[in-house]
């Protein structure tokens, strides 16, 4: 995003612990209790978080919440009345499975791990201070720290074990991301769905990634696995290639956003 935004025109201050790709760094960590410094700035894009899916417990739920909820609160009262894209996640939605596309009125409330309670939390706090709230869901490509490592742990023997039966589901290129999070600052306050144009399948898609064969497993045995699998295997891991979220990105496309990469 911060290259996307010098290529066009901008300059750049990149906020956080360490420096950014390009542009001036100025230190903040959003874990702490300092407020960050916005002189000179006239627009926020706020894509920093804890993410991840590690054992629940108190400890777990309070490292989320000082970053996704205490950064963000701090955050907001230091932009002081400036625009302000707040980057969420379609984590944020009540579980599924989907039978329909989700649309930004889909209930937020239910998660089940502290990234998407503290996620939730974080921007409602976003969207009462009148900022645009941005859910893309799995994002991939250059810089991934994520979604393919978590990927390659299903391969065994040269296939990839997927619980449950083949679903479509939404994915979102961070060059897609990258061009919301500019375009989104002139944008009325509210939630969008950020997304690929296309609905991918997900057993083909996987594959592709991987460059193996697609295996299914049932999902009542994945579930009994993940009890005992530790963090290599979770109920949320789970959730996000059985549950067949689509994303409806109509309200996006209604303020002229376009997708930039089908893939």
């Amino acid at each position: 995003m911060a290259r996307l935004a010098v290529a066009s025109g901008a300059d750049v201050v990149c906020l956080g612990r360490r420096p950014g790709p390009v542009g001036r760094h100025s230190f903040w960590d959003a874990a702490s209790p300092n407020m960050p410094d916005l002189s000179g700035v006239d627009a926020v894009l706020h894509l920093a978080a804890a993410v991840g899916d590690p054992r629940p417990g108190r400890r777990t739920e309070a490292a989320f919440r000082a970053v996704n909820v205490g950064g963000t609160r701090r955050l907001l009262a230091a932009s002081a009345g400036r625009p302000v894209v707040w980057v969420s996640s379609a984590s944020v939605y009540r579980p599924g499975p989907y039978v329909a596309p989700v649309r930004e009125d889909h209930p937020v409330d239910g998660q089940r791990t502290a990234y998407g309670r503290t996620k939730s939390a974080g921007e409602k706090l976003a969207l009462a201070a009148g900022a645009v709230v941005l859910r893309p869901r799995a994002v991939y490509g250059e810089g991934d720290p994520h979604l393919v490592p978590r990927l390659r742990r299903i391969v065994r023997g040269g296939r990839a074990w997927l619980p449950g039966p083949d679903v479509p589901l939404s994915l979102t290129a961070v060059e897609n991301l990258a061009s919301a999070c500019l375009a989104a600052i002139r944008w009325p306050a509210g939630a969008y769905n950020i997304a690929d144009d296309r609905v991918y399948q997900r057993d083909a898609a996987i594959a592709a990634v991987l460059g193996v064969p697609v295996r299914h497993v049932p999902i009542a045995v994945a579930r009994a696995a993940s009890l005992v699998a530790g963090p290599a295997l979770t109920r949320y891991s789970i959730d996000q290639v059985t549950d067949g979220m689509v994303l409806d990105i109509g309200k996006a496309l209604g303020r002229g956003w376009r997708p930039v990469t089908p893939s």
